[in-house]
């Protein structure tokens, strides 16, 4: 368990690329295995970046992630999903690991983004993917 946190804390608070490597950074706030794995980050995406259609994969369960917009772009930056389980203007909840998903070029304007994601009936070990 300690190596778990000496982790986290290694990664915790610092911003890093994004796992498209598109430009988009991410801030690990906070993440568990167990009971149920989840993580939480801040994402930001500067003028430029833009992140491809893909989908996140898990080893096992269901992934699910719901995305808060604390502040859109400007101009482009808008979620793209191909099966969302509800989006609004700044509440996107969907599943990575099943639904295609994308976000346009930011145009203008830093779009910044609180992204919870959480895997149901996985085993212990498996994490969401950012």
């Amino acid at each position: 368990m300690a190596g778990l946190f000496k982790t986290w804390l290694n990664d915790a608070f610092r911003w890093r690329s994004g796992r498209q490597r598109s430009g988009y950074d991410k801030m690990l706030l906070a993440q568990s295995w167990l009971p149920l794995p989840f993580d939480l980050y801040l994402l930001r995406f500067p003028i430029g970046t833009e992140i491809g259609p893909h989908t996140d994969k898990v080893a096992s369960g269901d992934h699910y992630r719901l995305n808060i917009i604390l502040r859109p772009a400007q101009r482009g930056g808008e979620f793209q999903c191909a099966d969302p389980i509800f989006v609004n203007r700044r509440i996107k909840l969907f599943r990575p690991d099943r639904s295609e998903h994308s976000v346009t070029r930011v145009d203008a304007g830093t779009r910044y983004v609180l992204s919870l994601g959480w895997v149901l009936h996985g085993r212990g070990g498996t994490k969401p993917a950012a």
